[in-house]
């Protein structure tokens, strides 16, 4: 009789363990609080046809991010100075509440009425729309630093040379040049020497985080390697730019390179 009441309350007991394991589960569906047609974005100009631009998501339940070009603002308004006259396009990236969505929003910009950071005028000169034409700040055997290996990692060792890579053996465009304008776009121009056709595309300026990344052409003295096109800034002024490679693909170090204006 004894072992039947202990084997009744062991049963017990398991049933009361194993039943407060069984997890409660409160099944909540995200729903979506509207349409993709029915999120509205706003684009305000400070001037008629101004470059300086507030974009606003203003439709309420939508969470997400404005995708401006530039940069990234991870709210609903954003502000900023838009340093390329013509149609431009931007985009919101957000969610409807079960799942994700793009829109965008053409503003057209007819003047550059808000100077723009200063960045932009040494890159591209004063004259956006005519750009500017960049060259290697030396050439071969004159014993300068343009083109050289530096330690990888940091940009603060940038000018910390192991070999001068340029005085003896320069990349087949040491005499060639890059031209940058905001003609209707970033536009970017590689010439491998000074009279070659150009190899067209584009550039991006990340002045928050001091990158200069080449889309779809080459980087004067790409010889050096660098597949994804992103260059650190260490110096951008009006008569001097010197980028930096933290990791050369073709030398596996750092590179230097040292430009002036043509």
């Amino acid at each position: 009789m004894k072992i039947n009441k202990i084997l009744y309350l062991l049963l017990a007991l398991f049933t009361l363990t194993f039943s407060a394991c069984d997890p409660i589960v409160d099944e909540q569906h995200l729903t979506n609080s509207t349409d993709v047609a029915g999120v509205k974005l706003v684009a305000t100009q400070s001037t008629p046809g101004g470059n300086k631009i507030t974009l606003n998501m203003t439709s309420p339940g939508i969470t997400g991010y404005w995708d401006y070009g530039l940069d990234k603002a991870l709210t609903n308004e954003v502000t900023f100075v838009y340093p390329i006259p013509g149609k431009a396009t931007f985009t919101y990236v957000g969610t409807l509440g079960a799942e994700f969505f793009t829109k965008t929003i053409d503003v057209q910009i007819d003047k550059l009425d808000t100077p723009l950071d200063q960045d932009w005028y040494d890159l591209v000169g004063t004259n956006t729309a005519a750009g500017k034409t960049w060259v290697f700040d030396g050439t071969q055997g004159s014993g300068k630093l343009w083109w050289f290996m530096s330690p990888n990692g940091s940009a603060e060792s940038a000018m910390t040379f192991w070999w001068n890579a340029g005085d003896c053996c320069p990349p087949s465009d040491a005499l060639g040049k890059m031209h940058f304008d905001l003609n209707g776009a970033a536009n970017y121009n590689h010439y491998e020497t000074a009279s070659a056709t150009p190899t067209k595309g584009n550039f991006k300026l990340d002045i928050k985080n001091k990158q200069l990344t080449i889309i779809n052409s080459k980087m004067l003295g790409y010889a050096a390697g660098n597949a994804d096109g992103v260059y650190t800034i260490v110096t951008l002024e009006e008569d001097k730019m010197i980028l930096y490679l933290s990791n050369s693909e073709t030398y596996g170090t750092g590179w230097t390179f040292v430009f002036k204006p043509e």
